[in-house]
């Protein structure tokens, strides 16, 4: 079995507890606007080309006739691309980059289980997230299937609008979903990630109702949904199994990635102050709800 992932990143320590080894798989069924990993939308191959980076030395197009470096500009033909890598591989500023790689299950878990000791040593373990890995949750039952065999602790990291057969997939193997919630009203929550949110709340209380640990994960984002965190509070106070809630700052960082895969920046422009997020951590703390 393969899966379609962006990057195995380790030594993470913002994706459950203790130093943790996280899969971003590719593809996400949401679209939201302040998107900060817009790699991991589609679940196609994609190429992007850092154009800051790029010092013109001509190695791609050594390699590929799509490339062309002419009055200092460089033209990538990317209708014809067939996103073989090579350029990415021979560039030398890391200017070109193809997100995307198919592995095999196998090769996944054998990746995982090389960072067992920093596991062991700091109480983390494995992480799996996206995009939306349950797209591909056949496959992720699989690696948490064999990271249970091996012991290792592991949470799944989600939007929640997904069918409820890919949460029972893997929830017998799961020691802690990592589950957004990012806004309460329907409307709000459509403007901002393009579906509605009936879903995402069902699952959640599905969640909760089987005795899974949750971990809530708001992103804050000003002009938003900075006015949705009394509802989300009022929301999750009614949830058993919840271990605690973590407000995430908004970032504009990935602003060069989404000029780089060419696609529209919808990134907001304005950034939340510590008040505001002490402020939003404060109405959690009223509803009874540990903030992380």
């Amino acid at each position: 079995m393969k899966v379609n992932i962006v990057e195995i990143k380790r030594f993470a320590v913002h994706d459950g507890d203790g130093i943790r080894t996280t899969v971003f798989f590719k593809g996400c069924p949401l679209k939201c606007l302040w998107c900060h990993n817009p790699e991991t939308l589609s679940p196609k191959r994609q190429l992007a080309f850092y154009k800051h980076k790029c010092v013109m030395c001509g190695k791609c197009a050594e390699v590929c006739s799509l490339h062309s470096l002419s009055g200092g500009i460089h033209a990538i033909n990317k209708e014809k691309c067939v996103l073989c890598g090579r350029c990415a591989e021979v560039c030398p500023q890391s200017a070109i980059e193809v997100f995307g790689t198919e592995m095999t299950v196998d090769e996944v878990c054998a990746a995982l289980i090389k960072d067992r000791s920093f596991y062991d040593e700091s109480g983390g373990g494995i992480t799996l997230s996206g995009g939306e890995c349950l797209l591909q949750s056949e496959a992720c039952r699989e690696i948490l299937k064999e990271m249970k065999r091996c012991e290792i602790n592991t949470a799944v990291d989600t939007c929640g609008f997904v069918v409820r057969e890919a949460i029972d997939r893997v929830m017998p193997y799961t020691d802690t979903f990592l589950y957004d919630i990012k806004v309460i009203d329907v409307d709000v929550h459509k403007r901002c990630t393009g579906q509605p949110n009936g879903l995402i709340l069902d699952n959640l209380m599905y969640i909760d109702k089987s005795g899974a640990k949750t971990e809530i994960r708001i992103p804050y984002v000003p002009g938003y949904n900075d006015n949705q965190i009394d509802k989300i509070g009022s929301f999750l106070a009614q949830l058993k199994n919840i271990t605690g809630a973590r407000v995430l700052p908004y970032h504009n960082y990935a602003a060069s990635k989404y000029a780089a895969l060419g696609i529209e920046d919808t990134l907001p422009k304005t950034l939340p102050s510590e008040a505001e997020i002490s402020k939003a951590k404060d109405i959690l703390k009223n509803y009874g709800i540990p903030i992380k």
